[in-house]
């Protein structure tokens, strides 16, 4: 990110879209194997009728943006608070959004509000809101 400083109101948002190759290698590094993210016919039983996504699989997204775009290195990850509203599933367009609700400038902290919305239908499947170190970008100075 170009902007020398966070201040609240600041905006981000990225779009992204999961393969199935994704969910099965993200089932292989974690360890969970359950067949409602696995296995089309199991899953086809569920009220999901197909397989869907790992939660944290579609959350990681925002260890990208907040590692690599926004703001970028030397993001320290605080914490995350999430809420899983709906289904992710392979092959559809996401658009992860965040936004600067917080920011204490004497911390180098800021809060950042997070969303992943279906761009099919414009539904959030995910909110949350993280909280960030940044020395660099989240001081005035």
């Amino acid at each position: 990110m170009s902007q020398k400083t966070i201040k609240v109101g600041d905006r981000y948002e990225k779009t992204v879209t999961y393969t199935q190759e994704d969910v099965i290698a993200y089932a292989k590094v974690t360890g969970d194997h359950n067949p409602v993210h696995l296995d089309a016919d199991y899953a086809a039983s569920t009220i999901y009728k197909k397989p869907i996504m790992h939660g944290m699989l579609g959350a990681s997204v925002f260890s990208t943006i907040f590692g690599n775009e926004f703001p970028g290195e030397g993001t320290v990850y605080l914490s995350h608070q999430f809420s899983f509203r709906r289904p992710m599933y392979v092959g559809v367009a996401y658009r992860a959004e965040c936004e600067v609700i917080e920011f204490n400038e004497a911390r180098h902290k800021a809060v950042i509000q997070t969303k992943i919305i279906n761009t099919e239908d414009e539904k959030p499947v995910l909110t949350g809101e993280a909280a960030l170190i940044h020395k660099e970008l989240f001081n005035n100075n």
